[in-house]
């Protein structure tokens, strides 16, 4: 019997100890002083050309490509963005040097801002070029936000004949580190 009175004071204790609580004044007002700085990163564009697509007699060959771009589209994500860091990086094992353009271009075709990228031919050593990295802020921050079509322009130099028998390929990565302010 003392063992069960124990049980059933130790348990109204217990309950009534939930009842009891600590709290002070909430000040809402901290919420305006919230500021969220948010780092993204990710992959902007990518291609892997074989020789044996770029076959030629040995002169200037030009291959342009246009692809859409709407990063920019939402307003929220314009709005907040405060930086943007591109970087390139090539590799090439073709025996021919090239020249690589990124032009930005705005919903009229219009260019913006176009980058130039040099590759030297391929000499049998690594040639993986990791170029400087292209900073957006201010009003080029601005041109980029206008941006909604990237045009990579691929210009081979002159030299050796490409055919089917060709090795190597050209490897252009690209990514983005994109830094935003929420308030």
């Amino acid at each position: 019997m003392k063992a069960t009175f124990v049980k059933s004071i130790s348990k109204i204790l217990f309950l009534s100890s939930l009842f009891l609580s600590c709290s002070s004044d909430l000040d809402f007002d901290q919420t305006k002083d919230l500021k969220l700085q948010p780092v993204f990163v990710a992959n902007l564009a990518y291609f892997n050309v074989p020789a044996t697509q770029l076959i030629n007699d040995g002169s200037l060959a030009v291959y342009p490509d246009v692809a859409e771009f709407d990063a920019f589209k939402e307003k929220f994500f314009r709005d907040n963005l405060v930086k943007t860091e591109l970087n390139f990086e090539i590799e090439n094992t073709i025996i021919r040097a090239f020249r690589v353009d990124l032009i930005l271009l705005d919903a009229n075709n219009q260019v913006l801002e176009t980058d130039s990228y040099n590759v030297p031919a391929f000499s049998g050593t690594s040639n993986i070029i990791k170029f400087p990295t292209e900073v957006f802020e201010g009003p080029r921050l601005d041109l980029l936000k206008r941006t909604t079509k990237l045009g990579f322009l691929v210009t081979m130099a002159p030299g050796p004949p490409l055919d089917q028998n060709s090795t190597g390929s050209l490897k252009f990565k690209s990514g983005a580190t994109v830094y935003m302010v929420i308030e």
